[in-house]
């Protein structure tokens, strides 16, 4: 008996393995496809970017640029604004420089009425500086060489003096100054401690005998440093010896009668 034959069809269509190897390709162009949209660069947006770096706009205003809708209009408005602010800030500074001089012009006035009511300006200096108004004695009315002790001749001026800063609320700086002599005693080794010596005693002075406030005085002593003269000749040598009462300008309303 003949066995039959099966008829086995023909296979047709693609291999099993194509469907899972075109499955992997669409993956990937799928995937390529989304890498490629998310690229894509807005040239307003990016030319605004770039316009913000060239400018520095974005590193002086901006903490991030991501969440600014349009950068540029922003940096330029923010540019605005600190020109504002600057432009104020100067106007500002103008007034208090103004405001500074007016009253430096007023406290000079006061102080130069004040010389002249009770004739003192053969004797005292008065000189407007940046710092305010500066009141020079020399040392032949206060001190006898080489010492700190205050004369009694210059008391009585310091008297004047200290009725006159009675009556204005300003801070006071004393600085004494010495010629270029060098002196070497036991009490003062130097002309610094001559000239921070002079300065004390006529701080003290004005604050003991006038009920003054200890918190607006400050001393110093500069020695021979800061002369006002060369110091070639005696004379010259005597008006460098001084001590200077610089009545500073921080106080408003001051008024001297």
């Amino acid at each position: 008996m003949k066995r039959r034959r099966m008829n086995r069809g023909k296979n047709s269509g693609a291999p099993k393995w194509m469907v899972t190897y075109s499955d992997m390709i669409t993956l990937i162009l799928v995937f390529f496809i989304l890498l490629f949209s998310m690229s894509q660069i807005d040239s307003t947006k990016f030319e605004a970017i770039s316009d913000s770096f060239r400018n520095r706009m974005i590193l002086d205003f901006y903490p991030s640029s991501i969440p600014m809708e349009h950068p540029s209009e922003n940096s330029a408005q923010m540019a605005n604004k600190d020109i504002q602010k600057e432009m104020k800030s100067a106007k500002f500074i103008n007034e208090m420089k103004s405001k500074q001089e007016n009253s430096l012009n007023k406290l000079m006035k006061d102080v130069k009425g004040y010389l002249d009511k009770n004739d003192l300006n053969n004797v005292i200096s008065a000189n407007r500086t940046e710092r305010g108004v500066v009141l020079v004695l020399q040392e032949s009315i206060l001190f006898d060489t080489a010492k700190a002790d205050i004369l009694d001749p210059g008391k009585e001026f310091l008297e004047k003096i200290g009725s006159l800063l009675a009556e204005i609320p300003n801070n006071v700086r004393v600085e004494g100054h010495t010629d270029s002599r060098p002196i070497a005693s036991y009490t003062y080794p130097s002309n610094w401690e001559l000239s921070g010596a002079r300065a004390s005693s006529v701080t003290r002075y004005l604050i003991n005998n006038h009920d003054l406030d200890v918190a607006r005085f400050s001393i110093a002593g500069y020695g021979d440093t800061n002369p006002v003269e060369p110091n070639t000749t005696g004379e010259n040598m005597s008006k460098n010896r001084r001590v200077e009462i610089v009545i500073l300008e921080d106080g408003e309303g001051s008024n001297v009668d």
